[in-house]
C-alpha cells in the first residue's frame, strides 16, 4: 500500500492539528484522553466521560464545544429532571390559541449532559434515539437534530451517592467510554496556584458546524483493508466466545470500531487504517459493553478488572502483518 498517495490533504491535516491543539491547551498533560474524545468527534460517535468528580470532565466537555463552534447546550442532570426537560415539551400558546413545542436543549450541535448517571433510567432513555438516529419524537412528531450533533455526557463512578447505572442499552449508544484521571503533579500545581482561570472558556474556535461535517465526511472515506476487517471481527468473537465474559460485543460494537478506527486514522494523518488503529481503541470502545463472568453475590468487578480482562482477549488475537 502506498501511504504517499493515501496522505491526508494539507487543508484537513492543518485543521486537523488546530483542532488538537485547541482542545489539548484546556487540558493539559492529558494528549491520550483527547485524542481519543477527537477519534468519536470525528466519527460521529459520542462519548462517556467517567471518573471521579474535579478532575476535569465538563473542562473537556466545554474545550471540545468551543473548538468545534456551533450550538452548545449543558444540561444539569439531577434525580427529579424528566424527559421534557431534555427534549422539549408542548405548551400552549394564548395568541394562536394552540400548543406550540418548546424545544428542549438537546437540539444543539454539541449537547454536554453533565453527570448524567444522576438522572433517572426514564430521563435517561430520553437520549437514546437522539443518539442512535439523530433526531426526537415528542408529541407524535418526528424532529430531525441539528448536524452535526455531539453528545458529551459525564458520569460519576457507580458506587457513589445518588446515582443510577445506565442500562445496557444507553452505554451501547456511547461509542467510547473514557476515564481522564488525575492530572500530572506539574500541571496540578499550576492549577491549584490560579483556581480562578478557566481555560475552556479560553479555548479558540477553530471550526464550525460545515468544517466538522467536511472531516467527518472524510472520515468514511478512509480505506481499511480486508485484512484489518477480518481482523476486526476476530476480536469481537473473541469476546463472545472468551469463557472470562458473560456478554460479548455486538455486531454494532464492531461497526463503531470500525469507524473510530477510519476517524484514528484521519487524526494521525493518514486516508488508511493500520492494525494499530484498531488495537488502541478496542478498551474504550468494546469495555463498556461487554460483562465479565459470574462472580460471588454481591460483588461488582471493578472497571480496572474488567478492562484487565478484556485486554487479555484482545492480546491473544493474532494481528495482520
Amino acid at each position: 500500500m502506498n501511504s504517499s498517495i493515501l496522505a491526508v490533504a494539507p487543508d484537513r491535516l492543518e485543521r486537523l492539528t488546530a483542532l488538537r491543539e485547541a482542545v489539548n491547551s484546556a487540558i493539559e498533560g492529558k494528549e491520550a484522553v483527547v485524542e481519543l474524545a477527537l477519534t468519536a468527534l470525528l466519527a460521529r460517535g459520542h462519548v462517556l466521560l467517567e471518573d471521579v468528580p474535579g478532575v476535569g470532565k465538563t473542562t473537556l466537555a466545554r474545550a471540545l464545544a468551543h473548538a468545534v463552534g456551533g450550538a452548545m447546550r449543558r444540561v444539569q442532570f439531577t434525580s427529579d429532571m424528566l424527559p421534557g426537560d431534555v427534549l422539549g415539551v408542548p405548551v400552549f400558546d394564548q395568541e394562536i390559541n394552540d400548543f406550540r413545542l418548546r424545544r428542549g436543549p438537546i437540539f444543539a450541535n454539541v449537547l454536554l449532559a453533565d453527570e448524567i448517571n444522576r438522572a433517572s433510567p426514564r430521563t435517561q432513555s430520553a437520549l437514546l434515539e437522539a443518539m442512535n438516529e439523530g433526531q426526537v419524537s415528542i408529541d407524535g412528531q418526528t424532529l430531525q437534530l441539528p448536524e452535526p450533533f455531539f453528545v458529551v455526557a459525564t458520569q460519576n463512578p457507580h458506587d457513589y451517592a445518588g446515582t443510577f447505572p445506565l442500562p445496557e442499552s444507553q452505554l451501547d449508544r456511547f461509542m467510547m467510554r473514557i476515564e481522564i484521571g488525575y492530572p500530572p503533579p506539574d500541571v496540578e500545581t499550576r492549577l491549584m496556584l490560579d483556581p480562578q482561570l478557566d481555560r475552556a472558556a479560553q479555548v479558540p474556535q477553530v471550526l464550525d458546524p460545515r468544517g466538522l461535517l467536511d472531516l467527518q465526511r472524510a472520515v468514511d472515506r478512509v480505506r481499511i483493508d480486508p485484512s484489518l476487517g477480518t481482523y476486526l471481527q476476530a476480536i469481537i468473537v473473541a469476546t463472545r466466545t472468551s469463557p472470562a465474559l458473560s456478554t460479548g460485543a455486538s455486531t454494532r460494537a464492531g461497526m463503531s470500531l470500525s469507524r473510530a478506527a477510519r476517524a484514528h486514522a484521519l487524526l494521525d494523518g493518514r486516508e488508511h487504517c493500520i492494525p494499530d488503529d484498531i488495537h488502541r481503541l478496542a478498551i474504550p470502545l468494546l469495555g463498556h459493553r461487554v460483562r465479565l463472568g459470574a462472580h460471588a453475590e454481591g460483588y461488582v468487578p471493578s472497571r480496572e478488572e474488567a478492562e484487565s480482562v478484556l485486554k487479555d482477549v484482545i492480546n491473544r488475537v493474532p494481528a495482520p502483518l
